[in-house]
């Protein structure tokens, strides 16, 4: 299923260029940006880990996601993925972190968040940027987009 390795190398180089640390904390993608970024040769240079938070405990007991965000805002939202990045950064010490959390589909989307809404989060430092992405592709093609969305939030992010 995987495209290409474009992206993960690009931002892997990124990742070397600027002796920084990389970390996942993924719901949705069940530990898909992980697995890319890990197919590069060498990638133990940057990558730490991921943390695969696919039940609210884990998000909250692993990278304190505080259960007042969840309650407020919902887990699929810009909040929870902005704490998640955070926790996993936190967690796994790291310079920078991706988060993921939606609804892939087929099932489990509603009025408010349909099938297809994914929450991505990048960190770096203190500084969070988070995307909403929308449209239902099929599970595996909604999957796949959040993977390389967030691989390409995060080196936006590092290159500034």
């Amino acid at each position: 299923m995987q495209k290409s390795t474009k992206i993960e190398k690009a931002l892997g180089d990124l990742l070397k260029e600027k002796h920084l640390t990389m970390a996942t904390a993924e719901s949705c993608t069940g530990g898909g940006i992980a697995a890319r970024m890990t197919s590069i040769s060498g990638s133990s240079e940057y990558f730490i880990g991921g943390i695969v938070a696919y039940q609210n405990e884990v998000k909250e007991q692993i990278l304190h996601v505080k259960p007042e965000t969840i309650e407020k805002f919902n887990v699929v939202s810009a909040e929870t993925v902005e704490e998640m990045a955070r926790g996993a950064m936190k967690a796994l010490k790291t310079d920078c972190a991706v988060a993921t959390s939606g609804i892939a589909g087929p099932t489990g989307g509603d009025d408010e968040r349909p099938v297809g809404t994914i929450w991505i989060a990048a960190a770096y430092h203190d500084k969070v940027v988070t995307m909403k992405q929308e449209g239902d592709n099929g599970r595996a093609q909604n999957i796949e987009k959040a993977i390389q969305n967030a691989l390409k939030l995060l080196e936006k992010l590092l290159k500034g």
